[in-house]
């Protein structure tokens, strides 16, 4: 009767073990996903050759230093270095740097300062769905690209490191950016765009091999972008008197070709 006795006590020690192994493996992992303050982010700016190239995004710190020749000094995409710049992903303005630590020359410098506005920040203001869904798909590409470090504390991330309601505000906009695009998508399946073709010696050209072309508003562009905007589509002729289609200046109304 003792020998199942021994046969617990032996599975319950080798649970526990396998337990204290896993806690020390999870200990292990989340201490190398460091929190960053804007400060120490700016240390990594690829100005210092004995430390890694580091990059934030949403928040998420990544090592880019296997791509030195774009993120490092000099390098086409050297202003994403040692900060987060979010904006700039979508905007491409990469004006105004914010306030960070010069690690080449070992001092501070202070220069203008662009929490709120457009360039160099990682504030998402103003921007679209459709922009904010762009940016999250960039940190999802540094996710499967680069190797993910740690996290920012600021805008996204707290002290403890637990997303902020500016994350996940962003991520649920860019969730209905998503979803307004493929609705969008699925409105303009059911009529066909027009062909089109551009040169600089003729301009452009578009025409349809079914139907005639005609512009139209997207009707979901406002929502999407806050724009509005038109697109080139192919009618029969017995749809062309339906609202909102519009003629190509200089073209007859059943021509198949237009010059834009």
């Amino acid at each position: 009767m003792a020998f199942p006795a021994k046969k617990f006590i032996t599975s319950s020690f080798f649970g526990f073990a396998l337990l204290v192994a896993l806690v020390a493996f999870l200990l292990k992992f989340n201490s190398s996903q460091k929190l960053f303050t804007v400060e120490e982010l700016a240390l990594y700016n690829g100005t210092d050759d004995s430390l890694p190239i580091l990059l934030g995004i949403l928040g998420s710190v990544f090592d880019v230093t296997k791509g030195k020749s774009h993120y490092g000094a000099g390098g086409g995409y050297s202003h994403f270095a040692g900060r987060d710049a979010s904006r700039a992903f979508v905007s491409g303005n990469f004006t105004g740097l914010t306030s960070g630590y010069d690690a080449k020359y070992k001092h501070k410098k202070e220069v203008l300062k662009t929490d709120e506005g457009d360039g160099l920040t990682d504030s998402l203001r103003g921007l679209s769905s459709t922009e904010v869904h762009s940016v999250v798909g960039w940190r999802d590409f540094y996710f499967r690209s680069y190797k993910f470090v740690g996290r920012l504390v600021g805008r996204y991330y707290d002290s403890q490191g637990n997303p902020t309601k500016y994350l996940k505000g962003a991520e649920a906009k860019a969730a209905r950016g998503a979803q307004l695009m493929e609705k969008q998508k699925e409105m303009e399946a059911k009529q066909p765009s027009c062909n089109s073709r551009w040169s600089q010696d003729d301009g452009g050209e578009v025409w349809c091999d079914n139907g005639f072309p005609r512009l139209v508003q997207r009707p979901l562009e406002i929502a999407l972008t806050g724009k509005m905007s038109k697109r080139c589509a192919c009618y029969n002729e017995d749809q062309l008197g339906q609202p909102g289609l519009e003629v190509y200046s200089g073209c007859d109304y059943l021509a198949k070709r237009c010059r834009v």
